[in-house]
């Protein structure tokens, strides 16, 4: 996609609007929550209530797969309806209540109960969420959009454990107590979300978009036959991708092995989303300037290359080299693969999208970490790490090959969306 002018007279861009500051705000606050909890999650079921590592595995799949699940009806629905507040508000507020409630289990089967409300909420405000960031901003401000939202929700898994961290270093209160203080930060997510964020009408939304771009209307959007060619290459692709990327937690326990010591990966996590949350809002502001694809193909490129690295490093000081550069490939892609999504279907059916996307992502997410398991086991870390990063090369090609470049006419100026 070509580069597009700023125009003539205009030596600012556009503000993003109130939606987006308020969006990235709650994804801030409902990171702090779940990163409150997420990384003490494991010791607490194996201490306190005695479960077993298979167990907990079993938990986390079923809840990525119901959250993977809800994400695409739940996208088609916001579409048909043309709200996508209801959604948002829902989901978060499931997620607020739920979440903190892991405190007052006193059983596995409490805590897989209480997850899988968790996720739900997750997956029924994701994909219509999205929407509506790309309802809230012209076109050619998405990719500065989706980065500045992912950035706010790095910088929450940066905060959440520090604040765990913190309160138990400090002895203020037992786990349990900690993991119903996440309510706090939950409950400021929904507020935020109730009070500030307003829906986007069909009207103000088509006005972004070049009455060209619209499929005839219909009373509801048919999801295989309204996104286009294009979309389904793309989402093969990022599929494709999400085979080989496999769950952050064997990059800490490659970390590990390394030779960085246990008490420190919770500052190496730290310093991977600081890298993420200071890089995602660029990488999405320079994707609006030199196109969607460029960007994706670097981030792949760059997340290849860390894989192939992490096969064959031998130092602690790799594995923190690694680290970082990892976080640039999110810098790159997290905000930019979402801008793509909203840049190559029509506006009417943006739930639809993402709801295929997200679904995608979390399905595909599964078999990556049992795969990866399986081959670390029977084959060594190098062979796994290598197994990722040719997922990531074939993705790649396939973005390079399969996707054509967007014309410039396909994403209109900031001013023709006011």
């Amino acid at each position: 996609m070509a580069m597009t002018a700023p125009p003539p007279n205009d030596q600012h861009r556009p503000a993003l609007g109130r939606n987006i500051t308020v969006l990235a705000a709650a994804s801030f606050f409902t990171d702090v929550a779940s990163e409150m909890i997420y990384p003490l999650l494991p010791i607490f079921l194996s201490t306190v209530l005695g479960t077993s590592a298979a167990t907990l595995g079993l938990i986390e799949g079923l809840a990525e797969s119901l959250s993977s699940l809800v994400r695409l009806p739940a996208g088609w629905w916001s579409d048909r309806i043309r709200r996508r507040k209801p959604f948002v508000t829902f989901g978060y507020a499931i997620a607020a209540v739920a979440r903190p409630l892991i405190g007052l289990a006193q059983s596995t089967g409490q805590v897989m109960a209480i997850r899988l409300t968790d996720r739900f909420g997750k997956g029924i405000r994701t994909a219509p969420r999205d929407a509506l960031i790309a309802d809230s901003v012209a076109p050619s401000q998405r990719g500065l959009a989706y980065g500045i939202h992912r950035a706010a929700d790095s910088l929450g898994a940066v905060v959440g454990p520090l604040i765990a961290w913190a309160v138990l270093a400090a002895g203020w209160v037992e786990l349990r107590t900690l993991f119903l203080y996440a309510v706090i930060p939950g409950a400021i997510s929904v507020v935020l979300i109730l009070g500030f964020v307003r829906e986007r009408t069909p009207a103000a939304v088509a006005a972004a978009v070049p009455a060209s771009f619209e499929p005839p209307a219909r009373r509801q959007p048919k999801p295989l036959v309204s996104l286009g060619t294009p979309f389904w290459r793309f989402l093969i692709a990022v599929f494709v991708f999400t085979l080989g990327a496999s769950s952050d937690a064997f990059l800490l326990l490659r970390a590990s092995q390394l030779g960085i010591p246990t008490a420190v990966l919770p500052i190496l996590w730290a310093v991977l989303h600081l890298v993420k949350s200071s890089s995602t809002a660029i990488g999405g502001a320079i994707s609006d300037r030199l196109g969607r694809r460029p960007l994706i193909l670097l981030g792949w490129g760059i997340y290849a290359a860390t894989y192939a690295g992490f096969a064959f490093a031998t130092e602690a000081w790799q594995a923190w080299a690694l680290f970082l550069v990892y976080g640039l490939y999110f810098g790159l892609t997290e905000g930019t693969e979402r801008a793509m999504v909203a840049d190559l279907v029509p506006a009417s059916v943006n739930g639809t999208a993402f709801g295929w996307f997200n679904a995608a992502v979390g399905l595909g997410a599964l078999p990556a970490s049992a795969l990866f398991g399986v081959v670390w086991q029977g084959y060594g870390p190098p062979a796994a790490f290598l197994m990722g990063a040719g997922f990531a090369g074939v993705a790649t090609v396939l973005l390079l090959f399969a996707v054509p470049p967007l014309s410039s006419s396909a994403i209109p100026d900031a001013r023709t969306a006011h």
